[in-house]
């Protein structure tokens, strides 16, 4: 399939968030707004998607259609500091907490146990929630992220914002600097439209000024990672790793360490032509949504 036509099948960001609603829900103290959405039979099999840094649930948008299709429940939500849910602007950011926060949108929506398919940051909220409750995980799909904190190699972009200056060079983000930066982590072609609505929920209320505090995730990675890594190279469920090699961040070299610590899983490499990079869902999301359907069947 042309990588062209198959990433169109992405609908616009605003159509996507006028199929969701915001849920006050609590973490730590305090209580957030947090856009949600849930598509498919209100009977169906549970199925939660994680975001990445800095995008969306959005990017979840042109795989969501199969598998609420093929008969799942979806659940997909902004997390906090992200698209259309709350974005305080002095908050301390966590990996913790945003793992409290889908526990609550859990509790909110009565979902018990559910399968939980994550990427980029949101593998590290995964990680968190399957350390805490590895049973309520039924089966665990990964796309690219830092798995390992070892492993994780951040653009230059990423690497000045998380440093001294990051509050002030943060202030020089636009669009198109954005756009520049996306491209160098997409293996695939993408539309300028689809760049256009990353932006957009990124820098609705001035989240992409949050950037600095965002990435305090990088540190969380390193002080949670032993504890993380085995949750995750333990968990007793079906266990897929969806990836795409061509990604400069975490792409084909974490694959070996996959492989090695973790012989149960299923490994698919989207390796193309062309090669699928950062993105799995957004770039190639015909045969992410192939895949993940197949995976999610009982």
């Amino acid at each position: 399939m042309n990588p062209r036509t198959d990433t169109a099948a992405l609908p616009p960001l605003a159509e996507w968030t006028a199929g969701g609603r915001r849920l006050r829900v609590p973490a730590r103290g305090r209580e957030h707004s947090l856009f949600v959405r849930q598509d498919g039979p209100a009977d169906g099999r549970p199925v939660t998607l994680v975001h990445g840094f800095p995008t969306s649930s959005h990017d979840w948008a042109a795989v969501v259609p199969a598998l609420a299709a093929d008969g799942c429940r979806v659940t997909t939500l902004d997390l906090l500091g992200f698209g259309e849910s709350d974005k305080p602007r002095r908050h301390p950011y966590s990996l913790l907490e945003q793992a409290d926060l889908v526990q609550a949108v859990w509790q909110r929506l009565d979902i018990g146990d559910t399968a939980l398919v994550a990427h980029d940051y949101g593998v590290s909220v995964a990680q968190e929630l399957l350390a805490r409750d590895p049973a309520r995980i039924t089966r665990m799909a990964w796309l690219n992220g830092g798995l390992y904190a070892d492993l994780h190699r951040p653009v230059l972009a990423q690497r000045l914002l998380h440093g001294p200056l990051g509050p002030l060079l943060v202030r020089a983000m636009n669009e198109r600097r954005f756009r520049a930066s996306m491209r160098r982590v997409l293996g695939r072609p993408v539309p300028d439209r689809v760049l256009h609505d990353m932006w957009l929920a990124v820098a609705r209320d001035n989240g992409h000024l949050l950037a600095p505090r965002l990435l305090h995730y990088i540190d969380e990675r390193r002080t949670h990672g032993p504890r993380w890594n085995t949750a995750q190279e333990t968990h007793p469920g079906p266990t897929l790793y969806l990836w795409g090699p061509a990604d400069p961040i975490s792409g084909a070299h974490v694959l070996a360490r996959i492989r090695t610590r973790a012989p149960h899983a299923t490994v698919t490499e989207l390796a193309g032509p062309p090669p699928t990079g950062h993105y799995p869902q957004v770039e190639n999301p015909h045969e992410v949504a192939a895949a993940l359907t197949a995976f999610l069947r009982p």
